[in-house]
């Protein structure tokens, strides 16, 4: 494993490069490349690489990246989620995975999970080079996750969360230090992500770099992040994988994002929740189910 440096918008991004560990999906070209980042609020060491090393041992390498202001990355404020950013750092990310020696950078894949799960979809219809796409359990429509929050923990949850985006976004405005709120808690707290088993669910898989926090002013702009409404402009091979269970990312909002895609379209469900992916028998399922179709769209002997 290559610790990587690249740059996004100025700033110096940390990555993981893990080389294919056979050749069995190589060309005259190189190997097929994966580009993977984390959802709302995850680091690189936290779950991504029980993912990414079976996707090395396949003949995949992987690219794992932190977004700027997260990890090993650099960029300030800290623990900021934007989710105009996080699509920049990935198109930074897949520019820098392309560049890589025995890559083929007409065969690098995206992948991502919850709110990445949403980034990818976007990066994706934006970026017509991109080799196919994984979407597992993603987070697509930033309108209907406010709706599904107002329907377990009720309209009060939602107007504490605008008020502690618009203390955070007082500090913007003079300049102060953020205002930080946990990133998951229990059910009934003051956090983004608040469904019964989340924290346990989060915390299970946190790695050393990860730290249960965010910039409060993220809860702002959840409502105007709607990945779906790029869900038409991909043409590439499109995975989706659903939580019919799923607490936190709306499953109908994934199911009909991937009907609107107009690619070799892959729709996938499972009766899980959303952290359920992150270990045991139910990721070793998920996974076999991603390495199957990437076997397939990015065979050496697909047509380009």
């Amino acid at each position: 494993m290559e610790n990587i440096k690249f740059i996004s918008q100025g700033i110096t991004c940390a990555a993981w490069h893990i080389p294919a560990t056979s050749n069995k999906l190589a060309n005259s070209s190189g190997r097929p490349c994966i580009v993977m980042a984390h959802g709302f609020g995850g680091t690189r060491d936290t779950g991504l690489i029980e993912f990414a090393k079976p996707f090395s041992e396949a003949g995949i390498d992987t690219f794992v990246f932190d977004y700027r202001g997260f990890g090993d990355s650099g960029g300030f404020p800290r623990q900021d989620v934007s989710y105009l950013r996080q699509r920049e750092d990935y198109h930074a990310a897949i520019s820098a995975a392309r560049s890589l020696p025995d890559v083929d950078e007409t065969r690098v894949a995206i992948w991502g999970t919850s709110y990445s799960g949403g980034h990818v979809v976007v990066v994706a219809a934006q970026d017509k080079k991109i080799a196919a796409v994984i979407s597992m359990t993603p987070a697509t429509d930033g309108l209907a996750a406010l709706s599904q929050i107002r329907r377990y923990a009720g309209i009060g949850q939602l107007v504490a969360a605008v008020g502690h985006g618009l203390r955070d976004l007082g500090r913007v405005i003079t300049r102060r230090e953020p205002y930080l709120i946990p990133i998951v808690g229990q059910p009934g707290s003051t956090a983004i992500i608040s469904t019964p088993g989340a924290e346990a669910g989060y915390k299970a898989m946190a790695g050393p770099t990860w730290r249960n926090e965010v910039c409060a002013r993220t809860s702002l702009e959840i409502a105007r992040n709607r990945p779906i409404t790029f869900a038409s402009k991909i043409t590439c091979p499109l995975l989706v994988q659903v939580g019919s269970k799923d607490q936190v990312a709306p499953p109908d909002a994934a199911r009909k994002t991937a009907s609107l895609a107009n690619g070799q379209t892959e729709l996938l469900e499972y009766p899980i929740d959303h952290f359920d992916v992150y270990g045991g028998s139910w990721q070793e399922k998920l996974l076999n189910d991603q390495l199957v179709f990437l076997k397939k769209v990015l065979s050496p002997n697909k047509k380009k």
